[in-house]
């Protein structure tokens, strides 16, 4: 596996490749990796072309500086996790390579705030509900950073997992404006043995949090055997809301930010109306002081 770390020399690299005739596929990362993340790079290596994969942790998509600071950074364990599933190419840029700026600035002014204020895009409502609702400016940092790296890689595929199912309709949404030519290809959500969704902030949880955390799956769970209820007329969605929300609200050491019932393109609330196979469950928690999403397509 190639290491790079700035854009020229990416760039010089991948031109090679496709002068060979091969394609690019492509897996942006913040690191801190697990098997969900390394899923996506087999999925990626699956398409037949070069599978680069990155690993930045994006400043900008932060909304609490605590949680930028406590974010993992297992850099040598990450490359050797890499290195198992024959990635090609590790994209490792600093702060500066992509925002212009020295990695520890620190200045807003000086900084990548005052890039990030130069980023013009459109979400509708997407940046409005659920993860933008309770994050705001989140999808800015995120989509100002995968055109970046969009732009740096220049790739054919990119390949994002289902747990962050907004972000994927967000980037989507980046790619139909800025007319890119990349296709987006989803990845399952993968989940460690009890059905808790792998993520990177997982390890911060201690075995009580772990344990406490299992009720966020559980209660999608029921949440989609009470479908075909609904299908029949037997209960309307209104309370099976009502359901999943007052377990998750009385389970022990959790904190519920949402729970939703959406059409999966929109990710507005579902009606009556919605046809069965649009709709998804989602959920935001925070349990043991982690903040913990999850989702299932009912």
């Amino acid at each position: 596996m190639e290491i790079i770390k700035t854009i020229k020399e990416l760039a010089l690299l991948l031109a090679s490749y496709r002068q060979e005739g091969r394609q690019i596929a492509f897996v942006p990362t913040m690191g801190a990796l697990h098997e969900g993340h390394l899923s996506l790079v087999r999925q990626a290596a699956g398409l037949g072309g070069i599978t680069v994969c990155s690993i930045f942790v994006n400043p900008t998509q932060f909304n609490d500086p605590e949680d930028l600071k406590k974010y993992p950074r297992p850099l040598e364990q990450d490359i050797a996790l890499l290195e198992s599933v024959d990635c090609d190419v590790l994209f490792l840029p600093e702060v500066g390579e992509m925002y212009g700026v020295e990695k520890d600035s620190g200045a807003k002014e000086n900084g990548w705030g005052a890039q990030e204020a130069d980023w013009k895009i459109d979400l509708g409502t997407l940046d409005q509900v659920l993860e933008g609702k309770e994050r705001p400016g989140h999808f800015r940092g995120v989509t100002q950073i995968v055109y970046k790296l969009f732009e740096a890689v220049k790739p054919d595929w990119a390949i994002f997992g289902q747990k962050d199912l907004q972000q994927f309709l967000v980037i989507q949404s980046m790619i139909d404006q800025k007319q890119l030519s990349v296709k987006l290809i989803m990845g399952e959500t993968v989940r460690e043995p009890e059905g808790l969704a792998m993520s990177s902030r997982n390890v911060r949880l201690s075995p009580l949090g772990r344990k406490q955390a299992l009720v966020l799956f559980q209660t999608l769970r029921e949440v989609k055997i009470l479908i075909p209820e609904w299908v029949a007329g037997r209960i309307s969605l209104q309370e099976i809301r009502k359901k999943a929300a007052t377990r998750l609200q009385q389970a022990e050491g959790v904190r519920l930010e949402y729970f939703a019932l959406c059409n999966r393109d929109s990710l507005l609330d579902a009606d009556e109306d919605t046809p069965p196979e649009k709709l998804v469950a989602l959920v935001a928690a925070w349990v043991d002081g982690v903040r913990l999403i999850d989702n299932v397509v009912l």
